[in-house]
């Protein structure tokens, strides 16, 4: 795994207080937004605010940027003036097709190579938000190798549902189900949707117990206090844990022994299990379990 995205917390990027203190909560990434948090009239000083923000100052976690879309007037001068200061990832709303993410792979790539970035250190992701977009999430999440993630953005997906969001969120199990399927076929993660109600905490647990449970591999927030939530649900318990460290031990001997069989314990351990454990093991070494 390339990197943990249990949390990724959305920060209004029209908001300096906002975008000077986000890093000291402990998402594992910030997204300053300028697309839905922003209006009309702010989009062109919260992009320079942004742009300022990443540039000045050093965030402790990963630094990413919602731009608008490209079918909007306001997508292309997003990247415009965000790329320069060298975020490391852009998420894309309302993502319907591989071209458009194809597209954006080459305005970055041509970005990286202006400014003398590291090339493909910018990477992607797409937010899936409409029917055509989920049929199209396999196509988006290969449409280029900086896809790291595709995402759910539920409350335009269920708008295009024509449904409302129940707070046992049966209307999207199809919709998470398939972006699961979509994104493990394509080899990047998985992130689920925002829970807008920030003082149902009870309702906040069990969706997230949910979507891990899904096999999601993080959830965006928009409250710092739902990351703390987050990550200890995505916590793996101890006995977990030294399973995982077990497994990954006999798999080590076995290769050391140039053995094509694995045992623990008397019962033969298979690729699927040990993947398993790896798994296990780099979450809770985000905890600072290991």
């Amino acid at each position: 795994m390339e990197k943990m995205r249990r949390t990724m917390m959305f920060v209004p990027g029209n908001n300096p207080g906002m975008l000077q203190n986000a890093g000291i909560y402990g998402a594992d990434t910030i997204i300053f937004d300028v697309e839905d948090a922003v209006s009309i009239g702010e989009k062109d000083s919260a992009r320079h605010l942004v742009a300022e923000a990443i540039r000045t100052i050093n965030y402790p976690c990963e630094v990413a940027v919602r731009i608008n879309h490209i079918s909007t007037p306001y997508g292309y001068k997003d990247l415009e003036v965000i790329l320069p200061s060298h975020p490391d990832l852009i998420r894309l709303p309302m993502a319907q097709s591989a071209d458009e993410i194809k597209e954006i792979d080459g305005i970055i790539t041509a970005a990286e190579e202006k400014y003398g970035f590291e090339p493909g250190s910018i990477k992607m992701m797409a937010a899936i938000e409409t029917p055509k977009g989920l049929f199209n999430a396999q196509a988006i999440a290969e449409a280029s190798p900086r896809m790291v993630a595709i995402a759910i953005g539920a409350e335009d997906f269920i708008a295009n549902l024509k449904t409302t969001r129940s707070k046992d969120g049966s209307e999207l199990v199809v919709a998470r189900g398939h972006l699961v399927l979509a994104a493990r076929a394509a080899g990047v993660q998985v992130i689920d949707t925002v829970f807008s109600d920030v003082n149902d905490e009870e309702g906040f647990i069990a969706e997230v117990k949910r979507i891990k449970q899904l096999g999601f591999d993080g959830k965006s927030v928009i409250n710092p206090r739902q990351i703390g939530i987050v990550h200890d649900i995505f916590m793996p318990t101890e006995k977990e844990i030294e399973f995982s460290k077990r497994v990954l031990a006999a798999f080590k001997e076995a290769l050391a022994k140039n053995s094509g069989v694995i045992s623990l314990d008397g019962k033969m351990i298979d690729k699927p299990i040990v993947d398993r454990a790896e798994r296990v093991l780099a979450y809770a070494e985000a905890a600072g379990a290991r």
